[in-house]
């Protein structure tokens, strides 16, 4: 495919987006923005729900992964399972009952307005580099195949995709991303779908065999017992459960199209169908690291330094233009949702969690609406920053260090919420802050030496449990003495 060719593909896919958004984003308000209403139908959701939960890192890395971690994801997967009930039958029910626009509200309910800002300010952290790493990886990859052909600089290249995530969001919000979520979930699942049957056809197989030479592969194993590995199935399928708690269920991105259904039960409903498909949804993600890897050592393809560029290598040099034209769509459907969700939340957590703009009874919806402007470009203009940062970095080891940094700032939002729910206690409140930046700090330590203090254990996903423990622990150190009980949320 010549360089033209993929970027008309871009922009026929982002003026989809675009039709999509006139549709959704006529007489949009604040409430439009923020919760959509309330009308959004839940089937809708949960389908959006697996393109934004899945990202460019997911669609490159989790094929890549199976060479080294075979199947081993899906233990996490599972675990996913159990935090997504955790979060239908526990933390949504408190959401709607306290009727919250931001779910880090329920911290000032709770113990009051430095934890709640706190919260806030880590979720901030969190997803402004977890987002622009997400939207790096993608945007180098059209960077190398499309824009480095024309000699456009890469700092361009980031300021269009930017410019069109705003011109699609900055108006409808909510209520246009649960749409859009669900354009972007279809050509992500073709993406992998035709894509195994294209690898298939190159084997001369058809899909009974394929699914037997991968059954009877290497890589199928999911279950692995040491306990000193880094695949030990506990570890991982614990891990899974409290990612899928704090990445979706403490993360404002996730639950703030939870919230844009129309009342708890719908968006209970959801969530059970969500966490369900999204299992087979990953299962086909490996599988096709499966394929991929087989395809290789069938043809005698040498594997790439990388296992992330395992599965674009393959489809741009080895298969033909249209599993390419496949793959590139895939990807463009991958990094939009990363995008479009964390600027959407990002701006709706700073404008209700610290300008407050929801109590603003004194400024018009005009004035408010013009706030909430200023608050979305300078995100927008933010992430920019950072992914020019990463770029400028260039350097793997330390980019991967520092978006497994950005998973370390939810062990305090974990901590904070189990605590809430969990106690009766009150807290000294300007104290938190001070427990959630020790927390992970004291979990980076424990983690670079648990070899040697922990009889060689290492550890992986489930780093954030101890997080959260941590963090517990420093809340009942600062507790106040004399409790009176307080009143359940």
């Amino acid at each position: 495919m010549s360089p033209a060719f993929i970027f008309l593909i871009f922009l026929l896919y982002s003026a989809l987006l675009f039709f999509i958004t006139w549709l959704t984003a006529r007489k949009a308000n604040n409430d439009t923005y923020f919760i959509g209403n309330k009308q959004s139908p839940w089937y809708v959701v949960a389908y959006g729900m697996i393109g934004a939960s899945l990202s460019g890192v997911t669609f490159m890395s989790v094929p890549g992964s199976v060479g080294g971690t075979q199947f081993s994801y899906m233990m996490v997967v599972f675990g996913y399972l159990f935090g997504y009930f955790t979060i239908a039958t526990v933390l949504m029910p408190m959401y709607y009952k306290l009727n919250l626009t931001s779910i880090y509200t329920y911290l000032n309910k709770r113990f009051g307005f430095w934890s709640y800002k706190t919260g806030a300010f880590f979720f901030l952290l969190s997803r402004t580099i977890g987002a622009s790493f997400r939207m790096y990886l993608v945007i180098n990859v059209l960077q190398i195949f499309v824009f480095d052909q024309w000699g456009v600089p890469f700092g361009v290249s980031v300021a269009v995709f930017i410019v069109l995530i705003i011109l699609y969001t900055f108006e409808g919000g909510v209520k246009t991303i649960v749409w859009t979520d669900t354009l972007q979930t279809t050509f992500m699942l073709l993406g992998v779908v035709l894509s195994i049957i294209f690898i298939t056809r190159e084997l001369n197989l058809n899909f009974s065999e394929i699914f037997d030479s991968v059954r009877h592969s290497k890589y199928s194993q999911i279950v692995f017992a040491d306990w000193h590995d880094s695949r030990y199935f506990l570890k991982k399928f614990f891990g899974g459960m409290f990612i899928a708690i704090v990445m979706t269920g403490l993360d404002q991105e996730m639950m703030q199209k939870n919230l844009s259904c129309r009342n708890l039960k719908e968006a209970q409903k959801n969530m059970f169908t969500f966490s369900f498909v999204l299992l087979f949804v990953n299962a086909m993600f490996l599988f096709l690291g499966a394929v991929l890897y087989i395809y290789v050592s069938t043809k005698g393809i040498a594997l790439p330094a990388k296992s992330d560029d395992l599965f674009p290598v393959i489809a741009f040099q080895y298969l033909s233009p249209v599993a390419g034209l496949v793959f590139m769509l895939g990807l463009i459907s991958a990094a939009y949702p990363s995008a479009d969700g964390a600027l959407t939340s990002l701006t709706t957590s700073f404008c209700v969690d610290f300008l407050g703009l929801k109590e603003k009874d004194n400024l018009s919806e005009k004035q408010k609406k013009k706030i909430r402007y200023i608050v979305h470009f300078s995100f927008a203009a933010l992430l920019l920053v950072v992914i020019m940062i990463f770029r400028v970095v260039n350097n793997d080891a330390v980019v991967n260090s520092i978006f497994k940094a950005a998973g370390y700032t939810y062990g305090p939002l974990l901590g904070l919420f189990a605590f809430g729910l969990f106690t009766k206690f009150k807290i000294y409140d300007k104290r938190v802050w001070i427990v959630a930046i020790i927390s992970p700090v004291a979990c980076y330590f424990i983690s670079m030496f648990s070899k040697e203090i922990l009889f060689g254990y290492v550890f992986d996903f489930e780093l954030l449990i101890l997080n959260g423990i941590l963090t517990f622990v420093g809340l009942i150190i600062i507790k106040k003495n004399n409790n009176k009980e307080l009143s359940s949320f």
